[in-house]
């Protein structure tokens, strides 16, 4: 931060803040760098690891190779929705309207193109747009009037919820997705799943929009110390916003390519991501507290879920015990992402 000092007996003193730092620079100037804990990225992989060695000797049919390949496209959508959900949990939020943007998501790709691939693009965009002016509303209440995320999201996922029932009571009751998305949605890729290589795809283009621009890093910082990052002259309400309305467009990415690959979507189709992603997120390392987070162990946390899902589910476990682990798996990674963060303080 240069100080410029008048001469004796003139004018004032002088602050110039720059914002047009290299980010490491630029974190380190601040006091904006964000702790960088390892091994709270690392842990989901060992976890990982683990639960397949566990899973290999006492349900070796959840690790066939038949079964991993039924299994990945699920794991590929929930790390869509996982990985915006982080950004949103970065950004010292949290989004409880998931299930109703990629419900509403799917309503608008069914109405718009009538299950004819000539209007297929054209439904595509209108789903996606519908999905981030979910998000651009989230953000403005939350960025803009300061209002608390879990309740915003939940009102608005009640009203998307409510809007979708009314559009789909518009549409025929054999409402199809066109051929051609169902084709591509659900084929292969040198034997992996399209799913699976748009969700390394988004891992990549967000790792490296984290890490590597000076933007990323912002936002990293923003998430970190919202008041420090401001009286550097940062806008943290663009920021806190952008975390919203890239994270549903995520979740509209999502609602496209999963109404593509069980060709013909409910109102239920959202459903699943409403705490699968919140647990993703968290075993992966995300800090609730804002500011950290890795795309990468989010994946490896994405897997880990479905993995305890398919497992669950092979020992015949009920669904209410499903969802106790599933939530018992949340209060898990709470604590330790709430563990990680009080270490690295120390």
């Amino acid at each position: 931060m240069p100080i410029d000092r008048p001469p004796s007996g003139q004018g004032v003193l002088t602050v110039h803040v720059s914002t047009n730092l290299a980010a490491p620079d630029f974190a380190a100037r601040k006091g904006l760098a964000v702790p960088r804990l390892p091994m709270r990225f690392v842990a989901i992989w060992i976890a990982l690891a683990g639960l397949g060695a566990i899973c290999a000797v006492l349900l070796p049919r959840s690790v066939a190779p038949i079964t991993l390949q039924t299994v990945l496209p699920f794991a590929a959508f929930l790390t869509i929705a996982a990985m915006g959900q982080a950004l949103v949990l970065m950004a010292r939020s949290i989004d409880l309207s998931v299930p109703s943007i990629v419900a509403l998501s799917s309503a608008v790709l069914l109405g718009v193109s009538h299950g004819n691939d000539e209007r297929l693009w054209l439904a595509i965009t209108a789903a996606l747009l519908a999905a981030v002016a979910i998000g651009a509303i989230n953000a403005f209440f939350v960025a803009v009037l300061r209002m608390n995320g879990l309740v915003v999201t939940l009102a608005t996922g009640a009203i998307v919820g409510g809007v979708t029932l009314w559009y789909r009571q518009g549409l025929a009751a054999e409402a199809k997705v066109p051929l051609g998305l169902a084709s591509f949605a659900g084929g292969h890729l040198w034997d992996v799943p399209v799913a699976a290589w748009f969700a390394v795809a988004v891992m990549a283009i967000l790792t490296i929009g984290l890490r590597k621009t000076l933007a990323g890093r912002r936002f990293e910082a923003v998430g970190a110390n919202p008041r420090a990052a401001h009286a550097c002259g940062i806008r943290t309400t663009r920021y806190q916003g952008g975390a919203f309305i890239l994270a549903s467009l995520l979740y509209g990415v999502l609602a496209v390519l999963l109404s593509g690959f069980i060709r013909n979507p409910t109102l239920e189709v959202g459903n699943p991501y409403l705490l699968a992603p919140i647990a993703a997120a968290v075993l992966g390392g995300t800090a609730i507290s804002g500011g950290i987070g890795s795309m990468v162990a989010v994946l490896g946390a994405s897997l880990f879920v479905m993995q305890l899902d398919q497992a669950s589910k092979m020992m015949g476990l009920a669904t209410s015990w499903q969802l106790i682990v599933q939530g018992l798996a949340i209060v898990a990674g709470m604590w330790l992402s709430e563990a990680s963060s009080k270490a690295g303080r120390r």
